[in-house]
């Protein structure tokens, strides 16, 4: 039973949505989000990466950049900027890019539930980075960044947000990226009821982005009052949700001439050479391989396909079968040899970097499906690194909980 409840948001006032909408703080470096905010001077990473307001260099960890944060907060609320709602209410969250929208619902979720896997992970986080949102969380009074989660569709819940919003939306833009944005607020009583009432019915929730802005809300939970032990998320339905390919560069062959390198391969894997142009795979099973100005399909051999949550994804099988046992990548979360790079930036970045010499092989990789995460996440297992990437990113700065 998933315990989703309302809340009262700091919300944009009323035609500061666009301006102040922002990209998550993990997504950029310093020197990205200063040009952002040169650009955009209400942009919200002036809060969530307060060390741009420092000199170059500056220990973007030490107190006085989160105290920073929380005078840039206050002095926003101050001049207007946001407003709070003056009852806990339901929010609705759609974005659209390229022509597909998804619609989720902002509410704040039990840390309870993080805790005993109602609402299930399906990564590992890093000690440092959870610190540096808890320090941030803790110094402004406040959780910036909503975490992505999705759930199973309920249609009585896709009809509740449905009729909400025929209502007019009280933020609606296209941010420079492209990415349309719409938010409505659902204030009636009946509603609100209503959708508690849905989510108690709901048995698993996962994380689909945002396992240490999650981790580090839930321990910053931990110390408040029950009442108070609740973080904001973003709740999708599956049906809506895109994952996007997670694909690999490395820089060398290991020491193998290229011909031995396909000698190897061919033993776990059935190679087609494709041509001169990007391939993407078709299907699961199935990787494109770009090395030598041309692409190859690599499509791995029955008897290397185990029935098993974690080892079946396609991360696995090349991790598995191809990077640690003739590449002697052992662990890709620590091998400099290894990068990974977004599905969202094409397979002509793949190519360009291996073109570029800096990259000697490139591998494209089929999509993890949500029924994929969803099956890992049950089993109570954790995905390989870098196995998902959701687009489009939720914006920071449209919907803040105030501890």
């Amino acid at each position: 039973m998933a315990d989703v409840r309302p809340f009262k948001a700091l919300r944009p006032a009323e035609g500061k949505a666009e301006h102040i909408a922002a990209l998550p703080y993990d997504v950029m470096n310093t020197k990205e989000a200063a040009a952002e905010i040169k650009r955009e001077p209400l942009s919200f990473l002036s809060i969530d990466r307060p060390e741009t307001g420092f000199p170059e260099g500056y220990d973007m960890y030490a107190p006085e950049v989160y105290e920073r944060a929380a005078e840039l907060l206050r002095r926003m609320i101050k001049d207007g900027d946001f407003r709070e709602d003056d009852k806990s209410c339901y929010y609705i969250y759609e974005l659209t890019m390229e022509g597909r929208s998804q619609t989720g619902i902002v509410a704040v979720c039990s840390a309870d539930d993080y805790k005993n896997s109602v609402i299930k992970k399906h990564e590992n986080t890093l000690a440092a980075k959870e610190q540096d949102r808890i320090n941030h969380i803790s110094a402004t009074g406040a959780q910036t960044g909503p975490i992505f989660l999705a759930y199973r569709k309920n249609e009585e819940l896709e009809r509740i947000v449905s009729r909400n919003k025929e209502s007019q939306p009280v933020f609606d833009f296209i941010s420079p990226d492209g990415i349309g944005h719409r938010g409505w607020v659902i204030a009636s009583d009946e509603d609100i009821d209503r959708i508690h009432g849905i989510f108690e019915g709901i048995n698993e929730i996962y994380i689909a982005d945002g396992h240490h802005r999650c981790a580090s809300a839930v321990r910053v939970c931990g110390g408040l009052s029950d009442d108070r032990r609740y973080f904001m998320s973003v709740l999708f339905p599956d049906s809506e949700l895109k994952i996007y390919d997670y694909n690999r560069v490395v820089k060398d062959l290991n020491g193998l001439s290229e011909s031995r390198f396909f000698d190897r391969i061919r033993k776990k894997y059935t190679v087609e050479k494709a041509g001169t142009d990007p391939v993407r795979p078709e299907h699961k099973g199935q990787m494109t391989m770009y090395i030598s100005g041309f692409w190859y399909r690599l499509d791995i051999r029955p008897e290397y396909i185990v029935e098993d949550p974690v080892s079946s994804l396609d991360v696995s099988i090349l991790q598995n079968e191809l990077l640690s046992p003739i590449l002697n990548i052992e662990d890709p979360k620590t091998d400099q040899r290894i990068s990974f790079v977004g599905g969202i930036r094409g397979l002509e970045e793949l190519k360009r970097l291996v073109d570029s010499g800096e990259y000697e092989v490139a591998f494209a990789m089929y999509p993890t499906s949500i029924d994929e995460l969803f099956a890992v996440a049950d089993a109570g297992r954790l995905m390989p690194p870098k196995s998902t990437w959701f687009e489009p990113k939720l914006r920071s700065g449209l919907f803040i909980n105030r501890f």
